[in-house]
């Protein structure tokens, strides 16, 4: 089996580009895991875009938070990879790995991961090294390659450089389902999800106190444009959330909300009864992600639009996050109750009245929902399973 060949392995994400910490946990969870399952890795990131910078919360051409911001992250929960991650800074200047040695390395890797598709490939790639591309926004991205609306700044580049890669995973675990309506776009999807390393999450399954909230984390999405696919349109998280907006004024619990973007209505949903919070701000580092997260009571949240309309089959690595720390999730279904299972720890619903009886569910029997989550993350998201498999599909003829 390929999986249990020592393989060279460079994981390209955005953690430098949004150094927050619900973005560290999606990409770096990879780089671990990986690292790991016994693979010699580096971590690698070149966007040519400036990164964001949480604090002044504007985007910055100074690479030194990202820098630090990275190199904090790796001492403290992987420190066997401490010098093993290399940041491109506007394709230009390095840091953590030196250019020389970080392009030794990449002339001789076996596997690119390109997660999110965010990164250009690093010089000097061997003709054998496997590119991957990896599609953590499917429905949206598949009506961009299908579609190339004018408003997505630089479409055709971007679906060149999608089509240069050799393999082409997606979280649409649905796809190709009779109910899924994401579109092929010419390429060859094979699935995958989220890998999550269960010994991060392990310290958060403690006790809770009685006033913990219900919560989740999320950015208010704003599309750049009109998205259109066969004269349909798809949006992004607003739509969906009108559906469980009242549910904290149908409990006699807390609900928190952290939440970012721009576009946000702060006001209107504190007036339904959320606790808001800046999102970034929140979660700003690894360590205070991972706190919100152990402080919940569980998570309850929705999807966009176009995840739940085109039946994508999505889950979220933050929901994924939650179940691993032993918090029970109540999600907006994207059709993953195809192949997932639901009912106990991990709840799926389609309307707000499905939402509050879920949770209602749960708080019969929180405890046992605990366990439930815990055991859901351990079967179906631990790293050790899902990046075994998809190294084996990435290898895999055809």
């Amino acid at each position: 089996m390929v999986s249990s060949q020592k393989l060279r392995i460079v994981v390209a994400g955005m953690v430098a580009q949004y150094p927050v910490g619900g973005v560290a946990w999606d990409y770096l969870q990879y780089a671990i895991g990986l690292a790991r399952l016994g693979h010699d890795v580096v971590y690698h990131e070149d966007t040519w875009c400036w990164p964001y910078d949480p604090l002044r919360r504007t985007m910055s051409d100074e690479a030194s938070y990202s820098a630090a911001y990275l190199d904090d992250f790796f001492a403290r929960y992987a420190p066997e990879l401490s010098d093993r991650w290399h940041y491109l800074h506007l394709h230009d200047a390095s840091y953590g790995m030196s250019r020389a040695t970080f392009d030794d390395f990449a002339k001789s890797a076996d596997l690119f991961i390109n997660v999110s598709g965010g990164s250009f490939f690093p010089d000097g790639l061997p003709a054998r090294c496997l590119k991957l591309f990896l599609d953590t926004d499917p429905g949206y991205n598949q009506i961009i390659l299908a579609e190339r609306p004018g408003w997505s700044e630089n479409v055709d580049r971007w679906c060149a450089g999608v089509a240069a890669h050799d393999r082409h995973f997606t979280y649409a675990e649905n796809f190709g389902a009779a109910d899924c309506l994401v579109p092929a776009a010419g390429i060859a999807w094979k699935k995958t999800r989220m890998p999550i390393v269960p010994e991060m999450w392990r310290a958060n399954a403690e006790a809770l106190g009685p006033d913990a909230a219900w919560s989740t984390v999320m950015t208010w999405n704003v599309f750049k444009g009109k998205l259109e696919y066969r004269g349909v349109e798809y949006r992004g998280k607003a739509d969906e959330f009108a559906k469980i907006a009242d549910l904290p004024r149908r409990f006699d619990r807390k609900f928190r909300l952290a939440v970012g973007g721009t576009e946000a209505p702060m006001e209107a949903l504190a007036a339904q009864g959320w606790a808001v919070e800046d999102g970034p701000s929140a979660t700003l580092t690894p360590a205070d992600y991972q706190r919100y997260v152990a402080a919940s009571r569980g998570e309850v949240s929705v999807a966009k639009n176009v995840y739940v309309a085109m039946r994508t089959g999505w889950f979220s690595t933050r929901s994924a996050c939650y179940l691993a720390a032993a918090r029970p999730v109540v999600v907006q279904d994207t059709g993953f109750s195809h192949l997932l299972p639901t009912g106990r720890g991990l709840h799926a619903f389609s309307t707000g009245d499905e939402a509050k009886a879920a949770i209602e569910a749960v708080e019969a029997h929180h405890e046992a929902e605990m366990q439930a989550a815990r055991d859901v993350a351990l079967a179906h998201f631990d790293a050790r399973l899902v990046l075994a498999r998809l190294i084996e599909d990435a290898f895999a003829s055809g």
